[in-house]
């Protein structure tokens, strides 16, 4: 009998470990959200001022109307957006094509090819800056939107593991009853693997989206002011005549910055959260 009861007082003194230390990593994320929140409602001459004011004496909402006409930030969000849209549907399209062929076909030379992807992993993405520059450079495709799109059509090494890994649990059955019913591997595809991956394609949706949305450094490379996306955008277009930043307003455009994948997190963590589990290691 006390053994049970030990056990109870183990197990509820474990939950209640784990929620407080859920609740700690909370707050400690919330933190950091709260004070961008609250910072960009106060006045410039707040920033910095000493003692430090947790709220403003009065909130300023007019710092978010001032992101509009200091910069054209519809305009540049709407460019970025198209583009992390085209981006993401190119890139999920292309590396869910390489993970089926990878997961149900085995050809000669497959295996060693695979390697060669996974071993793309480890090589880090700013190495392939400069050579990429200097190829587009010569292809007279900077200050273009094509570096994006050209990438996007040759696929991601992790996402067509990722399609890979998942492609792997299903069933040879459904295949074998689709080629009975006279499908090809295409339409096989596009019929029965496609629709039962929405796990994996929300997850590679929006990786790939917020890689162009929160891209700062290809932008300031390859575009002019004119063509840039938003995160360059953000980063020096709100001074005052004189140069000096304006930290406030700053503030209030990185709120509507992260908005939108707040949004698109909080709509489809379902199938993030479903994506990332069932695309586990498999053989």
């Amino acid at each position: 009998m006390n053994y049970q009861m030990q056990a109870r007082l183990t197990k509820r003194f474990n939950r209640l470990l784990g929620y407080t230390i859920l609740i700690v990593v909370a707050i400690l994320i919330t933190i950091p959200i709260a004070s961008l929140l609250v910072t960009s409602i106060k006045q410039d001459s707040e920033y910095n001022a000493y003692p430090i004011r947790i709220l403003p004496k009065v909130a300023q909402w007019v710092n978010y109307v001032r992101i509009f006409t200091i910069t054209p930030f519809v305009q540049v969000a709407w460019r970025t957006f198209l583009l992390g849209f085209t981006v993401a549907v190119l890139t999920t399209v292309t590396s869910a094509m390489g993970g089926y062929a990878f997961a149900r076909f085995r050809v000669a030379g497959s295996g060693k090819l695979f390697t060669i992807i996974i071993a793309l992993l480890i090589v880090p993405e700013i190495v392939l800056l400069i050579p990429q520059f200097i190829l587009f450079a010569r292809l007279h495709l900077t200050n273009t939107y094509w570096p994006w799109i050209l990438g996007a059509l040759g696929g991601s090494p992790f996402f067509i593991f990722m399609f890979r890994q998942f492609f792997l649990s299903f069933p040879r059955e459904l295949e074998e009853a689709a080629e009975v019913d006279g499908c090809g591997p295409f339409r096989i595809f596009l019929q029965i693997f496609l629709p039962n991956a929405k796990p994996v394609l929300a997850t590679v949706m929006i990786f790939c989206f917020m890689g162009v949305w929160g891209d700062y450094l290809r932008p300031l490379i390859y575009l002019s002011d004119s063509k840039t996306l938003l995160g360059v955008k953000m980063a020096k277009a709100f001074v005052n005549p004189q140069g000096v930043t304006l930290n406030t307003v700053s503030m209030a455009a990185n709120v509507l910055y992260i908005l939108p994948l707040i949004v698109m997190f909080f709509l489809a963590q379902k199938h993030i959260l479903k994506g990332v589990v069932t695309s586990g290691i498999k053989g």
